[in-house]
Formats: C-alpha cells, structure tokens, sequence
C-alpha cells in the first residue's frame, strides 16, 4: 500500500491572486459585517458620504461611527454592536433625555446618552453590563461618566479615533465602478 501525498482525482492548479474587485469586496463586506449594517443602508450612507464635502471614505467611517447602537458600544456601555442594537432597540437609551428605539439614529456634538431608568431605577441588567466601566478605550471624541453611567458626545469622530482596521479608499474604488 503507497502513501499519497495528495487526495485522489485531478490536481487543482494553486491558488490565484485575488482580483482587485474581489479585495474591494471583501473590504467593504467587512465594513458592513463591522457595523451590522445592510446592503441598501450601507450603500445610503456612501451615496450621502459621497454627497458632503471632504474625503468620501474617510466621511463614510465618520457617518458609521456617529450610529447610536456603535456610540452606546464605544462608550463601553454593551459588550458588542450586535447587543448594542438589541438594546437601542428595545429602547433602553435616551439621548438628550429622549428615549430613543432607532440603532441608526445619527449622534451629533453635545448629545447626551444615557440608561432609561423607569421610577428612578435602572434594570438588574444594567448593572452587571456596566461593572468595570470602561471596558475598552473610550474615544477622544466621547466623554464616559462612569457614575452616572452616561456619556456625551464632544465632537464628530476623527478618522484617526476609528481603529477598526477598514481601508475605506478601497471602498470607494468597489463602488465607482
């Protein structure tokens, strides 16, 4: 009996490089799948990043990280944007003491997020959620209270404040296509 170091049947030629299209996919795949983000929202907030004056991909990283369920997850309120959405959803954050049920909602300067608290209590939840805040690096362009268990927005997000390791000019290649 002979040892084989392939499977049986026809060899597969290696493996080609990736096309510049499949890398601009991808970049963008990872984006959206960052920020729990659809196909038709994603493609919105490119056509409006597109609009503005500035750096279209560098204005796009700005808009996704203005979202409520990403503020509320950079503040080290969740543990993920994926529970962040869950909870903006079931309406557990106020912003500027509004109670607010929309993940998508776009935060601005001198906005204040916060826990809703119903008779002055937050939920048990709440509590095991927020132990050891901040869990992770706050952004310099949010403010954390780690008492009050409340932040503030200071000022629009700096490109160099985003780390989440998207190359955005590759975005904007896949789609001027």
């Amino acid at each position: 009996m002979e040892r084989r170091k392939r499977p049986p049947g026809d060899q597969v030629p290696r493996r080609r490089r990736a096309s510049d299209w499949a890398i601009q996919l991808k970049e963008k795949q990872k984006a959206r799948f960052t920020y729990g983000v659809l196909e038709h929202q994603f493609r919105k907030y490119f056509d409006s990043a597109r609009e503005t004056t500035g750096v279209t991909g560098d204005t796009l990283l700005q808009l996704l990280e203005r979202r409520l369920d990403n503020v509320v997850y950079r503040l080290s309120f969740v543990d993920s944007r994926r529970q962040g959405r869950q909870l903006v959803n079931h309406g557990h954050f106020a912003v500027n003491g509004k109670r607010l049920d929309i993940p998508s909602y776009l935060v601005k300067p001198n906005d204040s997020i916060e826990w809703v608290s119903k008779n002055g209590e937050t939920p048990d939840f709440v509590g095991a959620l927020t132990e050891g805040l901040p869990k992770r690096p706050v952004p310099q362009w949010l403010q954390l209270d780690a008492e009050q268990l409340s932040g503030v927005v200071l000022s629009m997000p700096n490109i160099e404040d985003i780390d989440t390791g998207i190359d955005a000019r590759l975005i904007v290649e896949f789609y001027s296509r």
